[in-house]
């Protein structure tokens, strides 16, 4: 039989489940120990004989990916060829806005939308965040505030994601598959069926899935996380990843500056002057910091 295309929907370590073009899902394992794919990818994959799994034995080169460095400073890619990227924050966990600018600064790198979500708004406490979306709005990321519980903003981020796929992401905690689950009413059984299924034997569970979603377009629910960071490969990419930062430094006196000390920074002149946001700064300061320590590891 031809090798067939196919999309990778769900990922258990070395194991995988596919969606074939004729919407046919299946389980498969990975020829070898180099292919590496991720939810979102686009593979070829042929059945093995007298088995029901089938073996992947190509990724198509992807659009984009989202990734960040492991352990020992390498890439990771979480997931593949995603349109969209939104990032949630809660009312509970404590919401770290320096993690929601990472996510932000890696979906800038992608080249694709970003959203902020701030979920649980039925919940105290609700000192203070209009203020910090009002940050995200005024450098044109769109915001949406949501709860599952009560239905608020459920109807907008539906509309978001319409006909796009999407990757939900954020801190462990702040609701993401409680949201996916109210946005499709097949995502609760798909995922529990998917992890039932892979808990057995050496299977392990699930490490993300994709959704698909009542109006069309998919979402990848992808693992919670206590922290996370771009993998930036030089510092020029931290700039770029901070929106108002890579456009506001086209106007300093030079070329290579890196916003920090160096005289003519229309960065920091910004920044003293309250056009630019003090703590988008120092997030920016700290991206700096880790694409400088990368490159040191690296080299």
């Amino acid at each position: 039989m031809p090798l067939i295309d196919a999309t990778v929907i769900a990922t258990f370590s070395r194991r995988m489940r596919l969606r074939l073009d004729d919407a046919t899902e299946v389980d498969a394992r990975i020829k070898g120990k180099k292919l590496k794919p991720v939810c979102g990818d686009r593979v070829r994959a042929e059945p093995i004989n007298e088995e029901d799994d089938w073996l992947i034995t190509a990724i198509h080169e992807r659009q984009n990916e989202l990734s960040r460095p492991n352990a020992r400073g390498d890439k990771e890619v979480l997931a593949a060829n995603v349109d969209q990227l939104v990032v949630i924050a809660a009312a509970t966990p404590k919401p770290d806005w320096f993690i929601v600018d990472r996510y932000l600064c890696a979906a800038e790198l992608m080249g694709i939308a970003a959203t902020v979500v701030y979920n649980k708004t039925d919940l105290e406490p609700k000192n203070g965040i209009d203020a910090a979306l009002s940050v995200y709005d005024a450098i044109g990321y769109q915001t949406i505030k949501t709860s599952a519980r009560t239905g608020d903003g459920m109807d907008a981020l539906a509309d978001l994601l319409q006909q796009c796929t999407a990757i939900i992401v954020g801190q462990s905690g702040v609701g993401k598959s409680t949201l996916i689950n109210q946005l499709s009413d097949v995502a609760g059984q798909k995922t529990a069926e998917i992890s039932r299924k892979h808990r057995e034997g050496r299977h392990t569970t699930v490490s993300s899935a994709m959704i698909p979603l009542p109006a069309g377009g998919a979402v990848i629910d992808s693992p919670g996380v206590r922290d996370y960071a771009p993998l930036l490969q030089s510092p020029d990419e931290a700039a770029i990843g901070y929106r108002e930062i890579s456009s506001t430094g086209r106007e300093c006196r030079f070329a290579n500056c890196r916003h920090l000390r160096e005289p003519g920074c229309a960065v920091k002149e910004a920044v003293e002057g309250g056009a630019i946001d003090a703590r988008r700064y120092e997030s920016y300061r700290r991206a700096l910091a880790l694409s400088e320590r990368l490159s040191r590891d690296r080299y």
